[in-house]
């Protein structure tokens, strides 16, 4: 678990019986511990004993774990059972991009308009051709106003991170800000509470994207109607297999779906890059946040002109990892022996 002012990662490394290796990352802010004993407690153990042959099989496993914990767990399995057989995790999940176009998340503390555009202008000239930007009661009206001014063609997702209630003042400021074309308001309500996106989602021409974390909790938005646009998280599902079959069901109930990345040494991103080459995802994705930063994979995960390449030419995640500077920086690891 590399300490730093970069967010912290607990990393899983898995050795095949051929010395194939396959990475997964698990990303905070959920605590370091829990993560860790999760997998040295009980993922770990349980996948030694566990007979798989593709991926998909530890699902099982993993499915009661914390979700950060399966999805490094998870994500460590395709990579090695891609590299293994040589395959791009791309064409292993059923990709068909070979390029990601991207989007960036602008966060803006305290809440300044100057700043705001500021830093939007900076993802602009960067090539995002979709930027997310935060909004609160109170924080929402002003700024859409003063980024529709600046940027009247560019994507916008509204970002409320479940601030917002039904109460009229609320509802009031969400159906204004459906006049300056969002692409998406993303997580306006708390996240259980699928009716009150539902009506909202009839109110608005903007796709409302409530915040979904596992494949019930889609099926019951689906048949309710409470959105149009799924953001796909790895970690929030707990892993890629979980997310692709997310991906599967929202892309057949014609949602848009857009992918964010997630880690402090692009193994998380590396992964949300393949996943975002699944044919539902039509948005711009997250999938190089955070942006800059040290590179522990080579090649970095970096965004050119508002693109990401899809590795297709190496196998599994499609990028070395530098294990000797991720060893350097550790501060807990653990060996398991087969």
């Amino acid at each position: 678990m590399p300490r730093g002012r970069r967010p912290q990662s607990v990393l899983v490394r898995l050795t095949g019986e051929d010395g194939s290796v396959g990475w997964g990352e698990a990303a905070f802010p959920e605590p370091a511990d829990t993560t860790w004993a999760d997998i040295e407690e009980r993922l770990a153990p349980a996948l030694l004993g566990l007979d798989w042959e593709r991926p998909e099989d530890v699902s099982a496993t993993t499915e009661f774990g914390t979700r950060r914990a399966a999805a490094a767990v998870d994500v460590a399995c395709w990579d090695l059972w891609c590299r293994a057989r040589g395959l791009p995790l791309a064409h292993a999940l059923g990709g068909t991009r070979t390029s990601i176009v991207t989007g960036a998340r602008i966060d803006t503390e305290p809440f300044l308009v100057d700043t705001l555009v500021t830093r939007v202008n900076q993802a602009v000239g960067g090539g995002h051709t979709r930027v997310t930007v935060r909004i609160a009661p109170g924080w929402d009206i002003e700024p859409m106003r003063a980024l529709r001014a600046a940027f009247p063609a560019l994507a916008v997702v509204a970002d409320a991170g479940g601030a917002y209630t039904e109460s009229p003042e609320d509802l009031d400021a969400l159906n204004a800000l459906d006049a300056y074309g969002l692409l998406a308001l993303e997580r306006p309500f708390a996240p259980g509470d699928l009716a009150a996106h539902a009506r909202l989602q009839q109110r608005l021409t903007a796709a409302v994207a409530p915040r979904i974390g596992d494949l019930d909790m889609l099926d019951a938005a689906l048949r309710q109607e409470a959105g149009r646009a799924l953001n796909l998280s790895i970690r929030r599902f707990g892993g890629l297999t979980a997310a692709r079959g997310a991906h599967d069901r929202a892309y057949a109930a014609g949602w848009d779906v857009w992918c964010g990345g997630s880690g402090a040494f692009g193994i998380g991103q590396a992964a949300a890059v393949a996943l975002a080459s699944l044919p539902g995802c039509t948005l711009p994705s997250d999938v190089t946040d955070p942006a800059g930063g040290p590179a522990f994979v080579s090649p970095p995960v970096r965004s050119s002109g508002g693109v990401v390449g899809v590795p297709l030419t190496q196998p599994g995640l499609g990028h070395e990892i530098d294990e000797e500077r991720i060893a350097r920086l550790a501060t807990r690891t653990l060996r398991i022996p087969a």
